[in-house]
């Protein structure tokens, strides 16, 4: 592959993963060396900073399950960020939402996959509430892939619907 080819495909999108991988570890890495298990920094009335342990998947999903799960998710997360690689260097430099996504998606998996390789759980830490309601702990890297799923999922509708447009004015 020569550098015309970089140019033309969305590798360069790589570098928005690497921030994120960078940005998520600092983070976690800041967490692990001044927040205690389960403790709390309360910031805002409906946030705080409880750094948390997640042995599972999103929301501690299978998290009890005796430590297979960790294996599971690592080999998952190992075969997205392939296939994202993949579709990042097969689409083309004008799908900027589709490149956008895949970035932060491969960076997010990469981020909360070293955490599984290194602890054996990923580090949570943000931590939203209101009264007695509260949203499951989460990290920098599972922003990324939200974020990253969401603006997929808008790509896609917006594709949807550039597609109607076109197809009706080509109409008789």
């Amino acid at each position: 592959m020569s550098f015309k080819d970089l140019n033309a495909n969305g590798l360069w999108f790589l570098v928005l993963g690497l921030l994120v991988i960078i940005i998520d570890q600092a983070s976690k890495l800041w967490i692990l060396a001044n927040v205690p298990l389960y403790y709390d920094i309360n910031i805002l009335p409906i946030f705080d900073i409880t750094y948390v342990r997640n042995y599972g998947a999103a929301f501690s999903f299978l998290s009890d399950q005796g430590g297979w799960q960790r294996w599971f998710f690592t080999g998952i997360a190992f075969v997205i960020s392939a296939l994202l690689i993949y579709w990042m260097a097969k689409t083309p430099w004008r799908e900027q939402r589709q490149l956008w996504s895949y970035g932060l998606i491969l960076g997010g998996a990469i981020g909360n996959v070293t955490d599984r390789l290194m602890h054996g759980y990923v580090v949570d830490f943000l931590h939203f509430y209101y009264e007695n309601w509260h949203f499951p702990a989460f990290n920098v890297a599972d922003m990324a892939i939200s974020c990253g799923a969401a603006l997929l999922i808008l790509d896609g509708i917006l594709e949807a619907k550039n597609s109607k447009s076109t197809d009706s004015v080509k109409e008789p």
